[in-house]
């Protein structure tokens, strides 16, 4: 599929202004300020557009190839300011500290919890373990789960120091956490940044500790 069909811009301008935003704690205005350095000149709207466009579609294109977990979850929420108002975002990892995958919700409550937990079993089927904090409402999600037929031979640990690989693991989402004005526009920058920190940590874990390039991974994906 050819995702630059009708733009005005090259790809490579687009995909390193998208790259630019994922993975650096940079602006709109000041990506413009960089391109524009090398002679390229985009308006922060424009890029606002792509970014918007192009997370959906790399989000989409990372869930089909992310199918493998290990026999571990941790499985936690963080909290994400939109408009004012405080929403959550589900997120659960494997043992490795891999992103399974990520669910930005309204209220943090068991229909919230439910759906998160029926999500991951629907795309990595059941581990032998999931690990979380002792909040109610996951407690309760599980029960329900299992008299669903879900998650029938899994283990609900809610020991505290289980959980700190991905409690630490929120820092990167939250310290790019930005003054988002809708769910909707909050919700594609989420899954377009939770993708490149999730393609980041895999390259690590293979081995990797230089050499990453949020450009050729999303060129890549995209030519897929």
């Amino acid at each position: 599929m050819n995702y630059f069909k009708g733009k005005q811009f090259q790809k490579d301008v687009i995909i390193i202004s998208v790259g630019y935003y994922l993975r650096y704690n940079l602006s709109y205005r000041e990506i413009q300020e960089l391109l524009y350095d090398r002679g390229i000149n985009v308006c922060h709207t424009t890029i606002y557009r792509w970014v918007q466009e192009y997370n959906k579609v790399l989000y989409h294109l990372w869930k089909k190839k992310n199918r493998q977990s290990f026999y571990s979850w941790k499985m936690d929420e963080t909290y994400i300011k939109i408009k004012g108002r405080w929403h959550y975002l589900y997120r659960a990892i494997d043992a490795d500290g891999l992103t399974l995958d990520i669910w930005l919700r309204k209220k943090r409550d068991t229909q919230a919890a439910y759906a998160f937990l029926k999500r991951l079993h629907k795309q990595f089927g059941q581990p032998k373990v999931i690990v979380t904090d002792k909040a109610p409402s996951i407690g309760s999600a599980l029960k329900k789960l299992k008299k669903e037929g879900y998650y029938q031979n899994t283990e609900h640990r809610t020991v505290k120091y289980l959980n700190n690989l991905i409690e630490q693991d929120h820092r990167t989402i939250k310290r790019r956490s930005r003054l988002y004005k809708s769910l909707r526009s909050a919700s594609a920058t989420i899954k377009g940044m939770e993708t490149i920190h999730a393609l980041n940590k895999k390259h690590r874990r293979d081995g990797h500790l230089f050499g990453f390039s949020v450009f050729n991974e999303i060129r890549n994906m995209l030519a897929a």
